[in-house]
């Protein structure tokens, strides 16, 4: 006898999508994304940027290998629910300690399997991405969608996603410090740091211009995050304060910030980028990257034009902005993720590109 679908996904149009949860059996409402990414659920799901979103796995096995304790992106996972396909809770690999379904039952993560995710994949590319419910299979239609229609998104994102005190993280025999501000920071991007002889403080993101330059770092981070840069000016004011005094390297949600605080634009796209696979031009090599993504937002690229930022990648998918620089002010920024966790590692080069212009800025002091 087939097994009775016990929750659904409840979109803003009304369609319905039947499944069986794992997880938190708990409601939940989210923004509906997608990723195309064939590996990594562990670090998707433990990436801050995906707070109060609802992740879609185009990749239809899920689970297969369990949960690693060290393959974390954030000690606490804040995405807002996980929708697959097919999701395995016996994994197969000598190294997990839980299930993919015990982890997101300790953080009240719900989930649903079951799901015709093509056909969810579909609707988000040709509608966009937009609210959408998990809730037990009987719920009222009429209740819930009254429900969607009512319920915000919280714009609280980056707070949310942020440490809230100062942290260290330190290697032997160090050459730099760094100060990284966390809008949701993940854990590799640190390791990519530390592994390239630099100390990192790692600051909430609200923390201010004064007391960054006390600290004397070689060289300013901002991080990755979730939401539209725009929810947090103060942090564009603070860094804006901070152009030209220091070496500054942002990150996705960073390299928004940058972009704002010189004077650009930025939009909410479609349905965003989420995946491991999308093709990047670096214009000043000509080369094709092939980069990890997870953004909803983009700079404008006309906007670009009345800043001293210069466009330095493209997205050959839309022809989107991926990177920016101003090399008078030692600043430079892509909208990629070049520590990957998941993805390739195509773009680790961006690090190194750091380091140097923290030691040539060094020697010139």
């Amino acid at each position: 006898m087939e097994r009775e679908f016990d929750r659904k996904i409840v979109l803003e149009d009304g369609s319905v999508y039947y499944g069986y949860g794992f997880g938190s059996m708990k409601d939940v409402i989210c923004e509906i994304v997608f990723n195309t990414s064939m590996a990594g659920y562990q670090e998707i799901v433990s990436d801050p940027s995906y707070t109060y979103q609802m992740v879609v796995m185009t990749y239809p096995l899920i689970g297969n290998y369990g949960i690693t304790d060290d393959d974390f992106e954030t000690k606490v996972p804040t995405i807002g629910a996980l929708v697959v396909r097919d999701y395995n809770d016996m994994p197969s690999n000598f190294r997990y300690t839980k299930t993919l379904s015990e982890l997101m039952a300790e953080n009240n993560i719900p989930g649903i399997y079951g799901v015709d995710t093509r056909k969810l994949t579909r609707s988000i590319r040709d509608f966009g991405s937009r609210k959408a419910i998990i809730t037990d299979a009987a719920a009222n239609d009429e209740y819930v969608l009254s429900l969607l229609g009512g319920t915000e998104i919280p714009h609280d994102a980056v707070k949310k996603g942020s440490s809230k005190k100062k942290w260290y993280s330190r290697t032997s025999n160090h050459k730099f410090n760094v100060v990284a501000i966390d809008c949701g920071i993940k854990l590799n991007i640190i390791r990519s740091l530390n592994r390239r002889g630099c100390n990192v403080t790692v600051v909430p993101y609200n923390t201010t211009a004064e007391e960054i330059k006390f600290m004397k770092p070689d060289g300013l981070f901002l991080s990755n995050g979730p939401g539209d840069p725009e929810d947090v000016p103060e942090l564009i004011e603070t860094v804006r304060s901070l152009l030209g005094t220091m070496p500054i390297f942002g990150i996705c949600l960073g390299h928004q910030i940058i972009s704002l605080a010189y004077g650009a634009k930025t939009y909410k796209l479609k349905f965003g980028h989420r995946g491991g696979n999308h093709p990047v031009k670096n214009l000043e090599t000509g080369k094709i990257e092939i980069t990890s993504q997870n953004h909803s937002y983009a700079v404008d690229e006309k906007s670009v034009e009345k800043t001293p930022l210069e466009v330095t990648h493209i997205n050959l998918l839309d022809g989107t902005v991926e990177g920016a620089e101003n090399k008078a002010d030692k600043v430079f920024s892509v909208q990629y993720h070049p520590e990957s966790a998941p993805g390739p590692e195509d773009s680790g080069y961006l690090f190194d590109k750091f380091i140097d212009i923290m030691k040539e800025a060094g020697e010139n002091a």
